[in-house]
Parts: structure tokens; C-alpha cells; sequence
């Protein structure tokens, strides 16, 4: 008797396989047929059968499948089906997480509908993921000139005023000050010279995506990734000890800009010195 019911899953396990493979070969062929007819949603909503039954698949359907996600997310963009398009490339990135043409193709609906920030974070992933890849560094440098303000390279290139803040944080730590947060991070200058100067720990928070990920790159080009903490957060959201386990002994700041208070510096500061900053004993 054990040996018959091993032999019957056994058989079930290969009638399973064989439905399997029969169905791939199908939706296969259905797919190939749909996009000769221009029938792109269909082919795609196969495709995605076929991914999900036969992972195995992947590399040998990739580009057909780019081909047809491609093609039906132009459609649904023309109809305006703007959730549908966003949910078919969630889908195709579950499946290609790694797929740099996919978060390209991701990046340029979300620039064309004024996600810039978000655009962005698809463009930075895709350069990342392919350093090569002449189409997304070329629209990765085109949404910075949208979101990258002119007065940060008047202030980067500004060698007195960056000196200036380098000796005030040099003092601030000298004379205790080994905790530091930096609102609005920017490039994450004043956070590496904060660790730069000694302090033990450095946290930095940043509003803007791609000034985050700007930031990201500039801290590990300098090996201080794993020195100092970057937050893709708003200063009057950090929480403690969700984001920071204790407050701060110093808060450093480059927001002021040309308008003085044209970046909300004020609430900003407040929020640090009643939330985030050590109060005096």
C-alpha cells in the first residue's frame, strides 16, 4: 500500500508539472499572437501568467516583455488610466527588481506627470544598477537641473563660508558637543565635518529624494556610510527613539538661504531645540 500511494503523488506530481508546462506553452503562444494583433494588455496580463508559472523564464521573455510593458503602458498613459500604468510597472519590477531599462522607463512617466523627485529615485536606481547606461544618466542629470536649487553650487564652491562652518563645528565638538544632527544635509558637508571634527555620533536628515540619494553617494565616496546616519525624512517628523535613539547635543544647519527664512529655518529650529536638542541642566 505505501509504495501505491507514493506511485499515485508521484503521477499527480507529473500530471501537475505537465499542466504546467502545457499552460506556459499556451499563454506563451497566446501572447506571441496578441501583440501581432497591437493587443498589448493582453500579451502583457499573459506574460505575467507566464512569469509567475515559470520563473525559469525570465532571461528568455525579458526583452519581449519590456517590449510589451512598454507599449501598453503608452496606452494607458493616452487614456489616462494613470493607476493601472503605476501598478503594471510595480508588477514588472516585483518580477525584474534589478531591471535598469524598467526603472528608466519608470522614471520618464513619473518626470512627464511632475513626480521629478520621484523620477529621480528611477533614473539614480537605474545609473546605479548600469553606470553605462547613456539614457537614464542622461535624464538623471536632466530632472537634478529641475530639482538641484543653482545656490547649492554658489555655497559648495563659497570656500570661506564653508571654512567658516568648519571651525564653528570644530568648536562646538572640542568644547562637548559629540552628538550632531544636520537639518537639511544638502551634499552632507556639515555632516562630514562634524565626524571629521570628532564627534561620535553624526545624524543628518534630507526632504528631498534626490538630494538624499546626492547625499548617500557623497558620504561613501568619503567611507563615512557607516558613520553617519541619513535620514530621508523632514526635521519635524524625526522621532525619538524611532530615528534617533537619544537627542542631540548639537544642530547644525546650512537652510538659510539668500531669503533668510524662505525654507521654514525657523519651525525648523524650534522642533530641535524642544524635540531633538539637549536641553541645558
Amino acid at each position: 500500500m505505501p509504495n501505491s500511494n507514493a506511485k499515485l503523488h508521484s503521477n499527480h506530481r507529473g500530471g501537475q508539472e505537465a499542466g504546467r508546462r502545457e499552460l506556459v506553452s499556451r499563454s506563451l503562444q497566446s501572447a506571441q499572437h496578441c501583440l501581432e494583433d497591437h493587443d498589448f494588455g493582453t500579451a502583457y496580463a499573459h506574460y505575467l501568467l507566464v512569469l509567475n508559472l515559470a520563473p525559469e523564464l525570465k532571461t528568455a521573455v525579458k526583452e519581449t516583455f519590456q517590449f510589451t510593458l512598454f507599449k501598453w503602458a503608452e496606452e494607458l498613459d493616452s487614456l489616462a488610466r494613470i493607476q493601472d500604468l503605476f501598478n503594471c510597472y510595480e508588477q514588472a519590477l516585483e518580477l525584474y527588481p534589478n531591471d535598469e531599462v524598467i526603472c528608466n522607463s519608470m522614471g520618464e512617466h513619473l518626470f512627464r506627470m511632475g513626480f521629478r523627485d520621484e523620477a529621480a529615485g528611477y533614473f539614480h536606481k537605474a545609473v546605479k544598477l548600469n553606470p553605462d547606461f547613456a539614457d537614464a544618466k542622461e535624464n538623471f542629470y536632466r530632472v537634478a537641473n529641475w530639482l538641484v536649487e543653482r545656490w547649492h553650487f554658489i555655497m559648495l564652491n563659497d570656500a570661506k563660508r564653508n571654512l567658516t562652518y568648519l571651525k564653528a563645528i570644530e568648536n562646538a565638538v572640542r568644547s562637548g558637543c559629540k552628538s550632531v544632527l544636520d537639518i537639511g544635509t544638502g551634499t552632507g558637508i556639515l555632516s562630514m565635518f562634524a565626524k571629521k571634527a570628532g564627534a561620535c555620533s553624526v545624524y543628518a536628515c534630507e526632504l528631498s529624494k534626490t538630494m538624499y540619494e546626492l547625499a548617500r553617494d557623497v558620504v561613501a565616496a568619503n567611507n563615512m556610510e557607516r558613520e553617519i546616519k541619513l535620514l530621508h525624512l523632514k526635521s519635524l517628523d524625526i522621532e525619538i527613539p524611532k530615528h534617533m535613539p537619544e537627542r542631540v547635543s548639537l544642530v547644525v544647519t546650512e537652510t538659510v538661504d539668500a531669503g533668510l527664512f524662505g525654507e521654514g529655518i525657523v519651525e525648523s529650529l524650534v522642533h530641535a531645540w524642544e524635540h531633538l536638542l539637549l536641553q541645558p541642566k
